[in-house]
């Protein structure tokens, strides 16, 4: 018998529940100045229903320490047994830039490990939306590649990482400077895959992503 051609539709939808850390810089002021926000993705390790857990690296854990920021910081815990979600995590800044004074032209993302791979997802996925990225030692996701040639990036790397390659962001960064991307790599010569704590305790990071601004950032 012949093939015919024939068609399928339906409608998917998935309730998906986020719980996270917010963050408000010291001046924060709903009614005044809009604030820049920094999307933090921590890794696999950090997944589960305790949000303690979030504050075990990166910028949350210097906020524990007393550290402050002149930016919203908001850590969200991914689900355990999942990875992130760049549908879902479109949708957490929606409520967010919904519920507080957020700077729609200055949002940024990293992330280390998982995180690091959830930020590249999440920026491939709506790719005019975001200011600057900084992955940190994270999988490589090839699909966004070529759609962030107008994301500023700047990826971290450990050279003796065990877990996640350094290849893995030297591919990245190949792809997107052929792409025609502003984005820089570095590298710790001596690092495994911590290469984290060193680069979320260096200032020039968050000089460098509060330098960038996406006009007429949206989805």
């Amino acid at each position: 018998m012949p093939q015919e051609p024939q068609s399928f539709a339906t409608r998917l939808v998935r309730e998906v529940t986020l719980r996270y850390l917010l963050y408000l810089p010291p001046d924060y002021d709903p009614e005044g100045e809009p604030q820049p926000l920094v999307l933090f993705l921590h890794g696999a390790g950090e997944r589960g229903d305790d949000l303690e857990m979030v504050k075990k690296h990166g910028p949350p854990k210097l906020v524990e320490a007393g550290r402050e920021f002149p930016f919203i910081l908001v850590s969200p815990q991914c689900p355990e047994g999942e990875a992130w979600s760049p549908e879902a995590l479109g949708a957490l800044v929606d409520h967010l830039e919904a519920e507080h004074n957020i700077d729609p032209t200055r949002i940024y993302l990293t992330g280390l490990s998982m995180g690091g791979a959830g930020i590249w997802a999440l920026a491939g996925h709506q790719p005019k939306r975001f200011a600057a990225l900084a992955p940190i030692c994270a999988p490589s996701v090839f699909m966004a590649a070529s759609r962030l040639r107008d994301v500023p990036s700047w990826v971290f790397h450990g050279a003796k990482d065990p877990v996640v390659p350094l290849s893995q962001s030297e591919v990245m960064v190949e792809r997107m400077e052929r792409a025609g991307a502003d984005t820089r790599l570095t590298v710790y010569p001596e690092a495994e895959h911590d290469s984290w704590t060193e680069t979320y305790a260096n200032d020039e990071l968050y000089d460098w992503l509060l330098s960038h601004h996406r006009p007429n950032a949206r989805a």
